[in-house]
């Protein structure tokens, strides 16, 4: 079916109550078993490529192409989107490549830097009608503001939102990047009050630290785009390694890499099911999304 804009996927969960899927791309096999899950489960799902990605490739275009491609081929509904951007150049490649999202990321420079990069990059986005996610502050894991004790001001971040027009912020509710263990517990009344608070969606980076019923508890306090990156990298690389602990003499990476692709596949169906069943039902419910809007 045709690429899906983030923000459709994004503004249908959000009015459904339920979480917007955004599951982070490392390299062609993750892209390609992360669109199996969306396939397999019939759900929204949101690809995401990081500039740490970008950089790790040497390039943006490539792996942002084939990307959109099994986005463009699939018959789940699938947006691309540009995750953690710092520097302008790669927002205009990407936008230039197709991607129909971006997260503008000056969020470790000073507040009033923040505020005029995020709102010049949003303008240029918008001018193509390209949907912009921000952060006020850093997220944990990166020597942030999202280290333990730190928290969004609603009101900050209602200025902040109206200063740069932006379609998203990320916020500083109580998780962290690149934890292994799901353990984090969230601000769920500080979740709330921001919600009330803000005209848009609320984003949860470092979600791979939340076990699921702490997500779903989240989500229903009014989080909607959903990010997890650091826990399906681990399902890959332990998959990897218990294949090739399991006959040592394996050089062929297609016999290692499948099953671990495989294994990335079914841990994001998994999770994806998790994110679209409210806290009241047992049941998911599925926010409509269309590929026009």
């Amino acid at each position: 079916m045709p690429l899906v804009p983030t923000g459709s996927i994004v503004g249908a969960a959000r009015d459904a109550r339920i979480g917007a899927a955004a599951f982070n791309v490392i390299h062609l096999e993750t892209a390609e078993a992360l669109v199996t899950a969306a396939e397999r489960t019939r759900l929204p799902l949101i690809l995401q490529i990081s500039e740490n990605c970008v950089r790790y490739h040497g390039s943006l275009r490539p792996l942002t192409k084939a990307t959109l491609a099994l986005a463009e081929e699939s018959a789940a509904p699938i947006a691309v989107h540009l995750d953690h951007i710092t520097d302008a150049e790669l927002v205009h490649q990407g936008v230039a490549a197709g991607a129909g999202s971006v997260m503008v990321d000056a969020s470790a420079l000073p507040y009033e830097q923040n505020v005029a990069t995020t709102a010049a990059l949003t303008a240029w986005c918008h001018e193509r009608d390209v949907y912009v996610e921000a952060e006020l502050g850093e997220v944990g894991g990166k020597d942030g503001v999202h280290a333990p004790g730190a928290r969004t001001d609603p009101d900050e971040a209602l200025t902040f939102v109206r200063a740069t027009g932006v379609d998203a912020l990320a916020v500083a509710v109580g998780s962290s990047h690149a934890m292994r263990e799901r353990t984090a517990e969230l601000d769920k009344e500080l979740i709330a009050a921001l919600r009330a608070a803000l005209p848009v969606p609320l984003v949860l980076h470092g979600s791979s630290g939340v076990p699921d019923d702490e997500l779903r508890r989240a989500i229903a306090a009014g989080m909607t785009k959903i990010n997890i990156s650091t826990h399906l990298v681990s399902v890959f690389t332990r998959s990897i390694r218990q294949t090739l602990d399991g006959d040592p003499a394996l050089v062929d990476s297609r016999k290692y890499v499948k099953p671990a692709r495989e294994a990335v596949a079914q841990e994001a169906a998994r999770l994806l099911e998790v994110l679209n069943t409210p806290v009241a039902s047992p049941a998911p419910r599925r926010a409509e999304v269309t590929a026009g809007g």
